[in-house]
């Protein structure tokens, strides 16, 4: 087996296999859901920084934030606007549930979301997909489209379509971020805006089942 062959091996099993293991045994597995993502970010960190090939610059500059920042809070804003509307429409009764009724709890999230479970997923999804499947996706709008697929499919554990098409959506939004910024930290920063911003919206509920954030 050759260096592409394995890479695509890897990609299969770790980025499909996976995750399709995960939503068959995702009763069983509740409690090891978010120790499994840990460890499967400390083995992509390992596997980059002890590659020579591997920018570690990437993990902790901006990069070239100046290039898509004005995109990014400009979706952002436009985003949450529109969201709030139709859901506020949807499900009036769940608008902004979250942070009205539980509001400790989402003090916590506000802090432990973007450490805990934003930073490992662009680590392992962005950061270490990019890198490690460039030789066998030289086209930057496939590592685009495929990091957003795998992304999508990583979330089937929530036994939702709302889950997995907003994953998807955001998924499409961090892997551009990326290829265009080269930054962990600006799709950092972009995932929690999204992502905490649904969870005070209160559509948050699709993505926590008791699993995981």
């Amino acid at each position: 087996m050759n260096a592409s062959q394995y890479r695509w091996c890897e990609l299969f099993l770790v980025f499909f296999c996976l995750p399709i293991l995960a939503y068959f045994f995702r009763y069983h597995l509740s409690n090891w859901l978010f120790p499994a993502l840990i460890i499967l970010m400390t083995v992509c960190t390992f596997l980059l920084l002890t590659d020579p090939h591997f920018k570690r610059f990437r993990l902790t500059s901006l990069g070239q934030f100046s290039t898509v920042k004005k995109r990014i809070f400009t979706s952002f804003f436009a985003g949450a606007l529109f969201s709030a509307m139709l859901y506020g429409l949807l499900n009036q009764g769940n608008w902004f549930s979250f942070p009205l009724n539980s509001t400790t709890q989402w003090l916590i999230l506000l802090i432990a979301y973007p450490l805990l479970s934003v930073l490992p997923q662009e680590l392992i999804f962005r950061s270490y997909f990019f890198h490690r499947y460039k030789r066998i996706l030289p086209n930057k709008t496939t590592r685009i489209i495929l990091s957003a697929s795998v992304f999508a499919l990583a979330h089937c554990v929530y036994d939702n379509w709302v889950a997995i098409a907003l994953s998807f959506g955001g998924g499409l939004l961090f892997s551009y971020t990326y290829a265009h910024s080269r930054s962990l930290l600006v799709c950092v920063l972009e995932h929690s805006l999204w992502g905490l911003w649904i969870f005070t919206l209160g559509i948050g509920h699709y993505l926590d089942s008791g699993l995981s954030f």
